[in-house]
């Protein structure tokens, strides 16, 4: 982006209006004319509920490098991953559009590594970035394409990628070997069932080092954490304090031998509490890390930092959530479209630019990143995305455009939909056993955790919103979800 148009875009944000999210002056929105625009650190933790983290609530370990940049910016009440699994959730964060418009619409396995590719044809979150002139990194976990397929990061935008490509892989701590663009790099401290090299820590390293090496350019660096998803593993000092700090919980006895170790089943876990929180300090001391390299290099007040989940916590390889409250006040867990599996804590600090210590209960979703980015690097985001910009939520602006509706589609389980539509949400099970289950209807504003079922009581919206989750999608000819039944037959 040249001078002159930079210029333009400054003067465009500052047309717009003034917070309501937050009392005093509004904060600058954006740099002065002739700087160049905010490098933007996405940070997406892997199976994270809404109540897993301190500053949302979190009472057997805290999170305070997290909670600082909450402190430090603003704390999102109602924001929503992608969708309930991995794949599909990560594909509506870089196409910007919901699981009935975007390519990938839920986990699809292909042997022996990887997961279905988004395909070229996808303009993509990280491609709209570097035709704004940004250097591009992803590091962590991707799903989205196997090695050398035409969804591997690399050819989908990034312009370096080091970790997980595949989420079944990214199952293990201690991984055989890593990718490092497209070449593997073998990880000999973890030959045979050794345990040297703990992979979040070595992927932790290479994400430091991208921004060491683009701290003087515009840089998007996208860190999708494998933590803390299953299994549950950590280094043992950790796992020994939280022992001390923790009730014991059941021992899980997972694979721990055979042609398929470290090839996705889970690993056994003595101490899976433990563990949990143990993986949960390595996450947040990673955060930590990454705001301290900022404040060395000097880029901390041109820089904003988001911090998510890609959906909501898991009860796999021992997991406890119950224990750990990580739902919060929610119901339901990964793979449900009630709340609990798709409302996600969401954190963003900019300094000076997001009010310190602001809450926003602004509704958003994965869908909105693309457009809320593209805003800011000072270009256009594609036609046809679903999702809207809450930039001006983030700058403290009165005006704030809204979504219609958010749109979910889930294609386990029996098949599942939901709709939200202002403070109603609309919930179906199993559409593609029985496409005429009835729609159940909760008053998000009255009962977050949807207790209280009152499709009896408001025939009118519950038709309102069967009729929007009849239009609300495109078919797929990979991702046929309900083809022949609900959704396509009524």
């Amino acid at each position: 982006m040249n001078r002159l148009s930079f210029y333009l875009f400054v003067l465009a944000l500052g047309a717009w209006g003034f917070s309501s999210c937050g009392s005093g002056d509004s904060p600058a929105a954006t740099p002065s004319a002739g700087e160049r625009p905010p490098n933007i650190i996405y940070i997406l933790a892997d199976d994270l509920g809404y109540g897993d983290l301190s500053c949302y609530g979190q009472q057997h370990y805290k999170t305070p490098n997290i909670d600082r940049l909450a402190a430090e910016g603003m704390r999102f009440t109602q924001h929503y991953s992608g969708s309930t699994v991995c794949a599909p959730s990560r594909s509506a964060l870089l196409t910007g559009q919901h699981t009935g418009h975007t390519f990938v619409r839920g986990n699809y396995e292909i042997m022996p590594e990887g997961q279905y590719p988004l395909p070229d044809s996808v303009l993509t979150l990280p491609e709209v970035m570097q035709q704004a002139g940004y250097v591009t990194g992803a590091f962590g976990k991707w799903g989205l394409g196997y090695p050398g397929s035409e969804g591997d990061p690399t050819a989908q935008g990034f312009d370096t990628f080091f970790g997980y490509n595949c989420q079944r892989i990214g199952h293990h701590y201690y991984p055989h070997y890593l990718w490092s663009d497209r070449d593997s790099v073998v990880l000999s401290g973890n030959a045979g069932q050794h345990t040297g090299e703990y992979g979040p820590a070595i992927i932790h390293g290479k994400t430091l080092q991208f921004i060491r090496e683009h701290q003087s350019e515009p840089f998007f660096l996208f860190v999708p954490s494998i933590i803390p998803h299953a299994e549950l593993a950590a280094p043992d000092s950790l796992i020994e304090k939280y022992r001390s700090l923790l009730p014991p919980g059941e021992p899980y006895e997972g694979y721990d031998e055979g042609p398929d170790y470290r090839r996705g089943p889970y690993g056994s876990q003595a101490h899976p509490r433990a563990a949990f929180a143990a993986m949960m300090e390595v996450l947040d001391h990673q955060v930590g890390e990454i705001i301290a390299t900022l404040e060395e290099l000097n880029l901390t007040e041109n820089t904003l930092i988001i911090f998510t989940s890609d959906n909501g916590p898991h009860r796999e390889g021992g997991a406890d959530p119950d224990f750990f409250d990580s739902n919060g006040p929610l119901r339901g867990y990964k793979r449900d479209l009630y709340e609990g599996g798709i409302r996600v804590p969401m954190i963003a600090r900019w300094p000076g630019k997001v009010q310190a210590g602001a809450t926003a209960g602004h509704v958003s979703a994965f869908w909105d990143l693309m457009p809320t980015v593209a805003e800011l690097a000072g270009t256009k985001a594609p036609e046809g995305i679903d999702g809207v910009s809450f930039l001006p939520t983030l700058l403290g602006q009165e005006v704030q455009p809204r979504h219609d509706y958010l749109y979910w589609e889930f294609h386990e389980k029996g098949g599942r939909v939901a709709v939200r539509k202002d403070n109603w949400k609309g919930v179906k099970y199993g559409v593609l056993e029985d496409p005429d289950t009835p729609l159940e209807l909760y008053n998000l504003a009255d009962d977050v955790g949807e207790t209280s079922d009152l499709a009896a009581q408001y025939p009118d919206v519950v038709a309102a919103l069967e009729d929007i989750l009849r239009k609300a999608r495109t078919p797929s000819a990979v991702f046929n979800f309900g083809q022949g039944t609900y959704l396509n037959s009524h």
